[in-house]
């Protein structure tokens, strides 16, 4: 399915405060770990940088959730609405690309500037809105705000276009959740795509700081919080990991 650009306002359009450069190919890393370091630097490094995974039951029934979405040659039509499943995105501002669970296209005859585009070969205007599918319920913090929130940027950008909304659906409570990506998710977004870049680029594992969700994270036995936490230099580390 092609997509044609609408017109293009820069100053009707949200400002990148602290993107002083773009990124190249080279430098592109994987959306999916903004959600990981908005919970720990420690778990991104250990699974983006140092490649380690560990599955619990949380993670598989994660996948189970989003093997019903992420069929990236399946879309669906009802009636003014198409859904775009497993949709790949990208952004060279805040270097990162990945896949968005579901795009909804709303059709809407009205032209409106900046936030709708044209489909090929389908009457009127389109405007899309990201959707991104959980297994659990709502977080206390914003990880999963800023997982669709860098999805909605990077739509923005490959379309040259402005989200105001997104949706998460949530499997554990079956509601769909309204998420404003408002300036202030939006700035967290870049600063943890900045984060992101800066610890990929140093190579270096941060050590682990203690905090509630520890116990339910899949990756706490190799993390060893509890013991890595308390060393005071770096043969203390070094000894308690081996």
């Amino acid at each position: 399915m092609d997509f044609k650009k609408t017109s293009f306002d820069s100053e009707q359009t949200y400002k990148y405060d602290i993107q002083s450069r773009t990124w190249t190919e080279d430098d592109l890393l994987m959306l999916s770990g903004i959600q990981h370091i908005a919970f720990c630097d420690r778990q991104y490094a250990l699974i983006y940088i140092e490649q380690q995974w560990v599955e619990n039951f949380l993670t598989v029934e994660g996948h189970f959730l989003h093997e019903r979405v992420d069929d990236p040659f399946e879309s669906e039509i009802r009636n003014d609405r198409i859904f775009l499943r497993s949709l790949p995105v990208i952004s060279f501002k805040l270097g990162l690309y990945g896949r968005a669970d579901v795009i909804e296209l709303i059709k809407t005859e009205k032209f409106e500037k900046d936030t709708v585009i044209k489909i090929k070969e389908r009457n009127g205007w389109w405007t899309p809105y990201p959707v991104e599918y959980k297994r659990g319920k709502p977080k206390p913090d914003d990880r999963d705000e800023v997982q669709l929130c860098a999805q909605a940027m990077c739509l923005e950008e490959m379309y040259n276009i402005f989200i105001n909304v997104g949706y998460i659906f949530y499997g554990e409570t079956r509601h769909r959740h309204e998420v404003k990506l408002t300036r202030e998710l939006r700035k967290s977004v870049e600063n943890y795509a900045f984060r992101m870049h800066e610890l990929y680029r140093e190579g270096k594992t941060p050590l682990p700081v203690v905090k509630k969700g520890c116990r339910s994270c899949s990756m706490v036995d190799l993390c060893m919080p509890d013991s890595l936490s308390r060393a005071q230099s770096v043969s203390d580390y070094l000894k308690q990991l081996y």
